[in-house]
């Protein structure tokens, strides 16, 4: 039954160290990236986050400006196992889409501790919605929408006259 016990124990004190050291080695390469909204218009701001980036570094893409990304939390142990770092290990910072960015999926490129790491297709740009002058028209309304409009108005407004008129002979006969 001691050599049960003691079995049992020593098989758990290696699968704990097994387990943990992976771990210490991943918080110094960056990982994980995670673009919030992963959907988003011109213009707006995305949150960008990175595991494993303990000092802070730079995220890039074609879609936004170079973006400084800062440590998360403070001092501690957080998930440094006790070796009393920098922060959690995480890194994040935010961007702000260009106006002029088209619309598709973009990359992000992080530069931290000395590595580079690239997640493709991190984020999808969207074209902005104009409210008020036709949905997600970037220009605005043409002569020729114009023209459309017009002639549906002024269809709508003889049919309307015709249904007017025939219903008033009606009631006269």
């Amino acid at each position: 039954m001691r050599n049960t016990r003691a079995l049992a124990v020593a098989g758990a004190a290696v699968a704990a160290l097994g387990l943990s050291a992976p771990a210490a080695v991943a918080w110094d390469t960056p990982s994980n990236i995670t673009a919030l909204p992963s959907v988003i218009a011109r213009g707006g701001q995305l949150t960008i986050t990175v595991d494993g980036c303990r000092n802070g570094g730079t995220a890039t893409s074609n879609a936004f400006s170079p973006t400084q990304l800062s440590p998360v939390g403070g001092g501690g142990k957080g998930n440094e196992g006790g070796r009393g770092g920098m922060g959690s290990g995480t890194a994040r910072g935010t961007a702000t889409i260009h106006n002029d960015a088209r619309p598709g999926s973009y990359d992000i490129t992080v530069d931290c501790n000395g590595r580079r790491v690239t997640k493709s297709q991190a984020f999808t740009v969207i074209g902005g919605v104009r409210g008020g002058i036709g949905g997600s028209s970037t220009t605005g309304a043409t002569p020729t929408d114009m023209a459309i409009g017009g002639g549906l108005v002024a269809a709508a407004v003889v049919g309307g006259g015709v249904f007017w008129m025939r219903r008033r002979a009606e009631r006269n006969i």
